[in-house]
């Protein structure tokens, strides 16, 4: 009887003691229960959650384990959880810097896709003189003598014909006798009309161009060429845009060509980043052509006198240059051409490259794509921006700032003064000045837009050749038609090239600019470098979230 009673009185002790504790303790009792509460449904969870979890290595950590075995996971867990962020970064970067990528296109496209090249012919042959008149001579004796004339004036055996004529010869000859003339600063240069004053010297355009071919048949050459003022002087082009496609309202076209009314009154079917309009004929603006091969192409005789160079301008080398390049682009005939010597038969094979742009890339910034879109750079001489028509109108802009005038050949609007002769050295060292420029600049920022900020067009299109020659025998073949007598009686000295110019194949493979990484593209790089070094997949993250929100409040709320 002593033991239960004992017992009972215990028991009687230990409910007072509590009922005084509750009583005493009232206000912190249950916020200790309720982390202690927490604190173990936490627990629960983390153990849960490592037994379940398919990402790799996390079920060692929710396991009764020696701390050796634990500690070894934990480094192996950070070093692969290393690589893995490291990966992601990069894969990143690449995709933030460079997302675009130039591939080759699935399928060719036909030639009849894209115009046929514009052709810019320039003869060497830079005025009509005649080297047997003794008054040539005359001439460049006197040259010689300009240098000595400190006044600028020109001298009393130098007619005022001759002296505009030389100071505009000086504008586009090569380095010679006639660049190395000094001439002082002289006002009466403002008056001179560069540009009247080279058609003025022009030999007659019937004796340069013989015939001319297009579809197979021979059409005058006066319909299919255009007169051009280029940094070589006089040219023509064939199958160009116009003046008005070209070059905006306040440039002053009038001295940059001389367009037929037939071709000014021309629509425009096409464009570089659209293509030919949908049922467009075949003839069109710019034309095209169907087929490959030598029937199919452009073909036009040109003829040169002997006895009409002028070594004095252009050196040694006589004859003609030719340059190729897309419709909507100004060239550069000084600096990219094809010379045609006479007496020669010039094959001229052409092979489009063309690379195109997907819509997805333009919503990139052009410095991350590393090219225009017409749209994106906004020129202020030419309506159509190529990488091409950018540098040249930088170089003219430059030039202004440099030396206060611009070359006649140069796009200018009316108030831009045309350079002099003093000027020649200024302006014809403008170029090598902005170029050394732009690469002091790029070695100090590179990555960055710098000078012209002249990236390439994201579509563009250029005209590969491959050329072969044959000797072009005028003498013999005359001789052979009982026609020689006839021929030099009305050309003396004359020399004749031929020039054929044709697509080598029927279909070529176009290059385009794509996205590198697409938002899918880039979530699935992330998703397997996740998944190669950490088991990690989308439904991985959806544990993790289950387990911190739903799971926890549903223990919490149980235990409670």
């Amino acid at each position: 009887m002593t033991k239960p009673l004992q017992h009972q009185q215990e028991n009687v002790k230990e409910e007072t003691g509590s009922h005084d504790s509750a009583i005493g303790g009232s206000e912190t009792s249950p916020k200790i229960n309720r982390n202690k509460s927490l604190k173990k449904n936490l627990k629960e969870i983390y153990h849960e959650f490592c037994s379940n979890t398919s990402i790799h290595g996390f079920q060692y950590f929710g396991q009764q384990r020696p701390r050796k075995e634990i500690l070894f996971w934990i480094i192996v867990f950070i070093i692969t959880l290393y690589f893995c962020i490291s990966i992601i970064v990069k894969v990143y970067v690449k995709w933030s810097e460079t997302p675009v990528i130039v591939t080759f296109s699935e399928k060719s496209t036909p030639i009849w896709n894209i115009p046929f090249p514009r052709v810019t012919i320039c003869p060497e042959t830079k005025r009509a003189i005649n080297r047997t008149d003794p008054s040539y001579f005359d001439l460049l004796r006197t040259l010689v003598s300009y240098i000595d004339n400190d006044k600028g004036e020109y001298y009393a055996n130098y007619s005022r014909h001759e002296h505009e004529e030389t100071l505009t010869l000086m504008h586009i000859c090569q380095p010679g006798i006639l660049n190395f003339l000094m001439f002082p600063n002289n006002t009466e240069t403002d008056t001179i009309d560069y540009v009247e004053n080279l058609n003025n010297m022009l030999t007659d355009f019937q004796k340069l161009f013989v015939s001319c071919k297009w579809f197979g048949q021979y059409i005058p050459c006066k319909d299919l060429l255009t007169k051009v003022y280029t940094d070589e002087g006089i040219c023509y082009t064939f199958n160009s845009l116009t003046a008005e496609d070209l070059y905006r309202d306040i440039v002053v076209r009038s001295k940059m060509r001389v367009e037929n009314a037939s071709k000014s009154a021309e629509t425009l079917s096409w464009s570089l980043e659209k293509g030919y309009a949908p049922g467009s004929d075949l003839q069109t603006y710019p034309q095209r052509v169907l087929s490959s091969g030598a029937t199919d192409g452009f073909e036009i005789v040109l003829q040169s006198f002997s006895h009409e160079s002028d070594f004095t301008c252009t050196g040694p080398t006589q004859g003609y240059k030719i340059m190729l390049n897309s419709p909507d682009d100004v060239p550069s005939v000084a600096n990219h051409f094809v010379r045609v010597s006479m007496d020669k038969e010039i094959l001229l094979a052409v092979q489009p490259k063309m690379i195109t742009t997907s819509a997805d890339i333009e919503a990139y910034d052009p410095q991350k794509r590393r090219c225009f879109l017409n749209k994106d750079r906004q020129l202020k001489f030419y309506k159509i921006y190529t990488q091409r028509n950018c540098e040249r109108e930088c170089v003219t802009n430059f030039t202004y700032h440099e030396c206060g005038c611009v070359k006649f050949s140069m796009p200018h609007t009316a108030d831009m003064a045309i350079c002099g002769e003093d000027k020649i050295g200024c302006y014809a060292h403008a170029r090598e000045r902005l170029l050394r420029k732009q690469f002091k600049e790029s070695l100090e920022n590179p990555g960055e837009a710098i000078g012209c900020n002249c990236l390439p067009g994201c579509t563009s299109l250029d005209y590969e050749t491959e050329i072969s020659e044959a000797s072009f025998d005028l003498v013999n073949t005359l001789r052979a038609l009982d026609s020689y007598e006839e021929y030099y009686a009305s050309y003396p000295g004359g020399k004749m090239s031929a020039v054929l110019i044709y697509f080598k194949e029927n279909e070529f493979i176009t290059s385009r600019r794509s996205e590198l990484y697409g938002v899918t593209e880039l979530l699935a790089n992330f998703g397997g470098v996740l998944g190669l070094f950490m088991g990690v997949s989308l439904l991985s993250v959806v544990e993790i979230i289950y387990h911190c929100s739903l799971r926890l409040w549903s223990n919490v709320t149980r235990n409670n």
